[in-house]
């Protein structure tokens, strides 16, 4: 409508009446040709991202020989945390298929999101996330999975830290007792918070809560929003959030400080 206005004012001053027309007619065409090409390329770039996010997903939680089912159960679960529609689901399932095959292309599907996504730096982050959830959903990380996870991280332009403190802050979340089935000593536990939070057992308080303030504020998803995350990824950013939380608040209850 925008066009069609432009381009009718254009008219009117170049020709008069019948420019006025003639423009309007020609803003309104160009106007449909713009929307049908934004519209669809954002289509194709989504139906892209969706495919590299669950066929790099279905590599790496095969990469230990075995897709178990508690990992099938959170790949369902983060068809929910991107809203994906039922057709978006089929292109997700049949992707995560792909990526379990022997002769799929890790590189070039990394690569490939990478290239789609700009390379924008919350969405490196929350796409290795993604892949960490769903190869921590029986507890562990497999030696073969993490090595996946490494490369993957790697070809993005990210450390084997950024997946460790990942891995960390997905295991510290479930440290309550009702919801930690691991059976991992609470130590171990402990140690996976402060590695989450980027800091050392013998830090003082005040660093411990600047860190995790630091952290909060680098993954607020309405920041991220701001730099580039789309709107179908906010749950996820949520759900870092909460892990950032549960780590931080594991180690308070611990030390005994608020």
């Amino acid at each position: 409508m925008a066009l069609a206005f432009i381009g009718a004012i254009i008219g009117l001053l170049t020709g008069g009446l019948t420019g006025l027309l003639v423009g309007g007619i020609i803003g309104y065409l160009a106007g449909n040709v713009l929307r049908r090409t934004v519209i669809g390329g954002l289509r194709v770039a989504q139906t892209e991202l969706i495919e590299s996010v669950f066929a790099v997903m279905g590599a790496i939680c095969k990469a230990d020989s075995v897709v178990s089912r508690d990992e099938i159960k959170t790949v369902e679960h983060i068809f929910g945390m991107l809203r994906l529609t039922d057709e978006q689901r089929r292109l997700a399932k049949s992707a995560f298929s792909e990526g379990k095959q022997a002769h799929f292309d890790l590189d070039a599907a990394v690569d490939r999101f990478a290239a789609i996504s700009r390379r924008r730096a919350p969405l490196l982050q929350l796409f290795l996330q993604l892949q960490c959830m769903a190869v921590a959903a029986d507890g562990q990380v497999h030696p073969k999975e993490h090595a996946m996870l490494v490369r993957v991280a790697g070809r993005l332009g990210l450390t084997e830290a950024d997946v460790a403190q990942l891995e960390s802050l997905l295991r510290a979340a479930t440290a309550g007792a009702a919801r930690d089935g691991t059976g991992r000593p609470p130590q171990d536990r402990l140690a996976d918070a402060y590695v989450a939070l980027g800091v050392t057992p013998d830090a003082a308080p005040a660093d411990i809560k600047r860190a995790y303030r630091k952290l909060m504020s680098m993954n607020h998803p309405d920041k991220l929003a701001a730099r580039g995350l789309p709107e179908s990824m906010r749950a996820v950013a949520e759900e870092r959030s909460r892990e950032i939380n549960a780590a931080y608040d594991l180690i308070k209850s611990t030390r005994g400080f608020v």
